[in-house]
């Protein structure tokens, strides 16, 4: 089975929303069906984690859990714009190493 829609998650704070919409709808990343973009879905959340020793964290001190709000941002894209959309991603981030989940989708679209 091909896979040509994939499902695009990532935890960001909150105040780095707006730029990463709009520079994931300028790629086209946020377009649906091709009558809609700017499409999709936040969740807020509460993150955990520890910086361990060589760490760089954007947030939380080395060697001590952390906890945070952020947000869970989802989208759905065409396989000819995930690493494009992947880079934006990392591009707009602030954290060392952001979390970016890669689905596969079987979309109505598709079938």
């Amino acid at each position: 089975m091909q896979f040509n829609t994939f499902k695009i998650e990532t935890f960001i704070p909150e105040e780095y929303l707006k730029e990463l919409r709009k520079n994931l709808n300028d790629i086209g990343a946020l377009t649906i069906g091709g009558n809609y973009d700017n499409c999709m879905s936040l969740s807020k959340v509460t993150g955990f984690w520890r910086p361990l020793d060589g760490a760089d964290p954007f947030e939380g001190t080395i060697g001590e859990i952390c906890e945070e709000k952020e947000c869970k941002v989802e989208f759905c894209c065409k396989k000819e714009i995930v690493k494009k959309a992947v880079d934006t991603i990392k591009k707009v981030h602030p954290y060392e190493e952001a979390v970016i989940n890669i689905i596969p989708i079987l979309s109505a679209y598709d079938i």
